[in-house]
């Protein structure tokens, strides 16, 4: 039983590094291809100390950073599906069209949750 152990945590190790290797990956390609995610981890990266700060309890920080995070999130997805929407065809096509502003409204909707998270917190 000993070794079927070993074997099946070394399996499970292997997964687990090669999963972080492709999210690490993917995070890069987003970074490297996609401006608005730069700009979008350019403000987190000067919100989220702020989070920690300005909030008064984990809670507070939690949604704070939490939103932030959300709208990265969501960036990676929108990125995601206009990619493979790209990879399908470059010609205009109504339905293509409609998934990327879609997608672009889902993070519209992610960035006014962070607006209205952080003025609840910050301002009641």
């Amino acid at each position: 039983m000993g070794a079927l152990s070993i074997t099946l945590s070394g399996i499970l190790y292997r997964r687990l590094v090669c999963a972080l290797r492709f999210s690490l990956q993917g995070l890069a390609a987003c970074f490297r291809h996609e401006e608005a995610f730069r700009m979008e981890l350019a403000l987190a990266l000067v919100l989220v100390p702020l989070g920690f700060w300005l909030g008064d309890s984990g809670v507070e920080v939690a949604l704070l950073v939490g939103v932030l995070l959300l709208v990265l999130i969501v960036e990676l997805l929108n990125s995601a599906v206009e990619a493979a929407i790209d990879r399908i065809s470059h010609e205009h096509s109504e339905l293509a069209g409609r998934a990327k502003d879609l997608g672009s409204a889902a993070v519209l909707m992610s960035m006014a949750l962070v607006v209205l998270v952080w003025g609840a917190i910050l301002l009641y």
